[in-house]
């Protein structure tokens, strides 16, 4: 009776008693999401090498908060977020294994909050596999604990595409609303255009159905993330037209360019392929790339029989836009550019492969699982495989790069210090000095500038071991390290007394 003593106000529990059934499955699905998640964390800890040396675009963004090294040039299409992501860490340690675990763990716990977003339009089982999906892929393991945007952009592209439902449907919905400007606002942080290019079928969608709040919230995230790099843009870049035409330029034009055969090459472990030439990888290192895509339409059918296609449509329309400059409008190719979609595409493809073992009946059901289970373990097989080789070879590069600080320093060149010529950006954080370019696309210096330098602090020119020094380092003395000629100028020599 309402008037009861005994009456239980609605939306409270008497203790005691027992969770509902939603609430306990909700409950479960959250622990095997976080399972996964976890999982994630850890597989990156032991099979991507923590004392693995920052790279060649790590090494830029992480200068720009170290007090390691000078900042190094930035070139007009980078963006800052990755720098932010760093700093509590990087701000104050040099050290690579701490910043490793610190972006391992960040990635997982990000990770889990994306999936969680679409816990009200699939199951727990179909966000648990497509979790493992995507942090099964060689390329999100290697780059999960990198100091690097793309997989940030993925995590974005995730959350806003899983609040975008539910702000549509419920305008009232301040959690999706805010989870839409937080997600286009880390994508932009991250990288500007990339975010523009995901978030596309979302602005259209909400402009077609006239959904103002939603289109609010997107607008609001892009401003807020990508408001530093426009004021950038004005201050150090000659104004936003000009950064962005400085940008395309860096990328050889953006214009029509049939990349898919560049990204299935570099699906072999090739961090950056351009020129991207050479054969095609092994076929089953290349499989599961047509497979995703396969899958993730079997998806949509099934989303489509089953009257609840939004979700589904939403998440590949995401996907599709965010691959589309990637595959078609840049002449090279990174496998990590098309983090993004891969992420976006494995929620479909998760939901089909469910569908694929739990439909049947009988033995058809046995032998669902059984195909299943094996094309999931040769894919796991493929994905270490290349995982491992990547590893090992870019860490043996890293550590060459390390080597090539060591000797500089042993003949003199410590901070403060200036490198100029090849790989001097990777190499001159290192060793603590500064970088100079006089050509390409980190131009920063001229060759007056370097030879005035090399009169007031250790300036070292490093060319390929065959290659012809700058006309201010000919009468340098010159030492070879590896593939390297370093050329160092005499001040430096005399201050080491060499």
């Amino acid at each position: 009776m309402a008037d009861s003593t005994h009456a239980i106000p609605a939306g409270t529990r008497r203790a005691g008693t027992r969770p509902g059934p939603v609430r306990v499955r909700r409950a479960r699905g959250d622990t095997l999401v976080a399972a996964v998640a976890a999982a994630f964390t850890l597989a990156q800890l032991l099979l991507v090498r923590t004392a693995m040396g920052l790279g060649w675009d790590e090494s830029i963004y992480v200068s720009q908060v170290s007090a390691h090294a000078p900042a190094a040039y930035f070139s007009a299409p980078r963006a800052r977020g990755v720098s932010l992501l760093v700093a509590p860490v990087a701000s104050w340690s040099s050290s690579t294994v701490l910043l490793r675990v610190y972006l391992a763990v960040l990635s997982g716990l990000a990770l889990y909050l994306a999936l969680r977003v679409w816990r009200h339009m699939f199951g727990s089982g179909v966000l648990a596999l497509a979790g493992a999906l995507f942090a099964s892929l060689w390329v999100t393991l290697f780059y999960g604990p990198q100091a690097m945007p793309n997989y940030w952009v993925a995590i974005g592209a995730l959350a806003c595409a899983g609040c975008f439902p539910r702000a549509r449907t419920d305008p009232r919905d301040h959690a999706a609303l805010w989870g839409l400007a937080g997600g286009a606002a880390l994508m932009a942080l991250m990288r500007p255009m990339d975010a523009v290019w995901a978030v596309l079928p979302l602005l259209v969608l909400a402009l077609l159905e006239r959904h103002g709040k939603p289109i609010a919230a997107l607008l609001a995230g892009l401003a807020a993330g990508s408001a530093e790099w426009v004021i950038e843009a004005f201050v150090g870049y000659g104004g936003l037209l000009q950064r962005l035409s400085d940008g395309s330029a860096i990328q050889g034009g953006l214009g029509w360019h049939f990349a898919v055969a560049d990204q299935l090459r570099s699906l072999g472990g090739r961090a950056l392929c351009r020129p991207c030439t050479g054969a095609q990888p092994n076929p089953a290192v290349t499989a599961w790339w047509y497979v995703l895509p396969l899958l993730a339409l079997l998806g949509l059918v099934l989303a489509v029989r089953a009257r609840r296609t939004p979700p589904t449509l939403i998440a590949l329309a995401c996907a599709a836009t965010a691959a589309f400059p990637y595959l078609f409008l840049i002449g090279y190719a990174a496998p990590r550019f098309l983090l993004p979609a891969y992420v976006l595409l494995a929620l479909p493809a998760a939901d089909a492969l469910v569908h694929l073992v739990r439909a049947p009946n009988g033995g058809w059901r046995r032998l669902a699982v059984s195909l299943v289970a094996l094309g999931l373990a040769g894919h796991l097989a493929v994905q270490y495989a290349v995982l491992a080789h990547t590893v090992h070879r870019t860490t043996a590069d890293r550590r060459v790069w390390s080597g090539t600080a060591a000797t500089l320093h042993g003949l003199g060149v410590r901070p403060p210090c200036l490198l100029a010529g090849e790989e001097a950006i990777p190499i001159a954080f290192y060793t603590g000095c500064g970088s100079a370019s006089t050509s390409g696309p980190n131009t920063n210096s001229t060759p007056a500038a370097i030879e005035q330098a090399a009169r007031r602090l250790p300036v070292a020119a490093l060319t390929t071991a065959d290659g012809t020094p700058p006309a201010y380092a000919r009468t340098w003395p010159s030492h070879r390290y590896g593939d390297l000629r370093l050329y160092v100028a005499p001040r430096a020599r005399e201050s080491s007394g060499l």
